[in-house]
């Protein structure tokens, strides 16, 4: 493993470049994933993505030791206040900075962690103004060290690109639309532990689409984890978003997973968890479609009007401006959608 103490302007720049080099978001976390293991060296990883909004997790990417443990580990990651990336000051941290060498002040490092011999953990959050966009752990375990502050400023560094590469790729989503066939809802049934215990037949089919398994092996409903978490998280305390991500299944198909209590008598803590799969509504992906563009907050409230099929004075109107400074907004939008017209754009930004 490389000590990484020079990791100057040009190991960034080989990250600048592998972000250009990309535009699907799975096959750039995979070959940033090389990048940074030849630079700072690690054993293991999970890459997520997440919701711009809640910052819920929503399309993961991970090379853990054991699958069996993924439920139990997202549990223990989502209710564990120790470096959690919507609580993070910085875009970087590490597990020994954070404890002080203490990695048992951390629930994930007590529960799951320490079975896998894990000596530290670089986490790092992907976000900027206009929402939360992923977060990173690398793990170090078995004999090697904790890391350097070396390795941690070159991470830092990457991380504004990095943020942008990941906003631009999920941005690309929306140029293209298809219809959804649909033969019923799509639930699943997760125990408090994060267990499967039921779910509907249309399931499966979104699953293995959101996170495709390998041959015939069943999908892992990993989606599903993460919202069911976060609902956990809240009920502790620990976070206050929203138990729900929206996440693109395909040919700009949005969906939408949430998570809630099933209701029944018994006490909240041994209720099963009810993760519904439907899409997205119209409102929520013209929100996560403005965040993910870079829309100004009049920009965002343009597309609005445009969505409710307001002409240039209806709008301008609407926002007490004149009809050639809504021109000029809706210039700035079609430069940063790359659409060419407002048919084109309504057709990515509804979906339809």
């Amino acid at each position: 493993m490389p000590l990484a103490r020079e990791l100057g302007a040009r190991a960034v720049e080989q990250v600048r470049r592998i972000c250009q080099e990309h535009d699907d978001e799975r096959a750039l976390r995979l070959a940033l994933v090389q990048e940074l293991a030849s630079r700072v060296g690690f054993e293991s990883y999970a890459w997520v993505l997440t919701d711009a909004e809640t910052e819920v997790g929503s399309a993961p990417l991970a090379d853990t030791p054991s699958v069996a443990d993924v439920p139990r580990l997202i549990r223990a990651k989502y209710l564990t206040p120790t470096n959690r990336w919507t609580s993070l000051a910085g875009s970087v941290a590490t597990l020994v900075g954070a404890t002080g060498g203490d990695a048992a002040q951390s629930l994930v490092w007590r529960e799951v962690l320490s079975s896998y011999s894990v000596v530290d953990v670089a986490s790092v959050v992907f976000r900027d103004q206009h929402g939360c966009w992923a977060w990173l752990d690398l793990w170090r375990s078995g004999g090697t060290s904790p890391f350097i502050a070396a390795e941690q400023a070159y991470l830092q560094a990457v991380a504004g690109p990095v943020t942008e590469a990941l906003r631009s790729c999920q941005a690309r989503t929306f140029q293209a639309s298809s219809p959804l066939a649909r033969s019923g809802p799509a639930v699943l049934l997760l125990s408090p532990s994060l267990e499967v215990k039921a779910q509907t037949a249309e399931t499966e089919a979104y699953l293995r689409a959101l996170v495709p398994p390998d041959g015939d092996r069943r999908p892992i409903p990993a989606g599903a984890y993460h919202v069911a978490a976060q609902l956990l998280a809240v009920e502790a305390g620990v976070d206050s978003h929203e138990p729900s991500a929206r996440v693109h299944l395909r040919d700009g198909i949005w969906m939408t997973l949430r998570a809630a209590r099933v209701a029944d008598a018994s006490r909240d803590a041994d209720q099963d968890i009810a993760v519904t799969i439907e899409p997205t509504s119209p409102a929520e992906r013209r929100s996560l479609f403005a965040r993910s563009h870079a829309f100004t907050a009049r920009e965002t409230e343009l597309v609005g009007h445009l969505a409710a099929g307001a002409d240039t004075r209806t709008i301008a109107e609407e926002l007490f401006v004149s009809e050639h400074t809504v021109q000029d907004h809706l210039k700035s939008i079609f430069a940063k959608t790359g659409a060419r017209n407002r048919r084109t754009l309504l057709t990515r930004l509804t979906g339809r």
